[in-house]
């Protein structure tokens, strides 16, 4: 038996009733693996991969432990981005539909941050070690 490499692949929750997730393609050039759909054509689980790094988008269901960002209004999470080029992917994610919540400010700690809202309400910090 293969031994698997543990590794992230986080679930993002999206309002329920979403068909279109070209965000993630237009912001990150994330590509869309997968989909499963409800009979009405939205997204019921979508799976991305960015940089072959996987990451799932599932609808709200009737779960009471997940949720999207926006049927509360707040997140508990923050998604750590590394890029190369922190300016360029806040342009691009921005102009693809993000919300700018910090611009881009190189820190003590030795790196250069800003942070975005995607369209479903999921924060976004775009980083690189500088």
């Amino acid at each position: 038996m293969e031994k698997i490499k543990p590794g992230f692949a986080p679930q993002l929750f999206i309002p329920h009733g979403v068909k279109n997730i070209d965000f993630y393609q237009k912001a990150f050039g994330a590509i869309e693996l997968r989909r499963f759909s409800n009979d009405d054509g939205t997204v019921h689980v979508a799976e991305c991969s960015l940089n072959g790094n996987l990451f799932h988008l599932h609808e709200d269901t009737e779960r009471i432990n997940a949720f999207s960002p926006a049927k509360h209004n707040s997140t508990s999470v923050i998604i750590g981005l590394f890029v190369d080029d922190v300016r360029a992917v806040m342009k691009t994610a921005i102009a693809a539909g993000a919300e700018l919540i910090s611009e881009v400010q190189d820190y003590d700690y030795g790196y250069r941050q800003g942070e975005i809202k995607d369209p479903y309400g999921h924060l976004w910090l775009i980083q690189q070690k500088i």
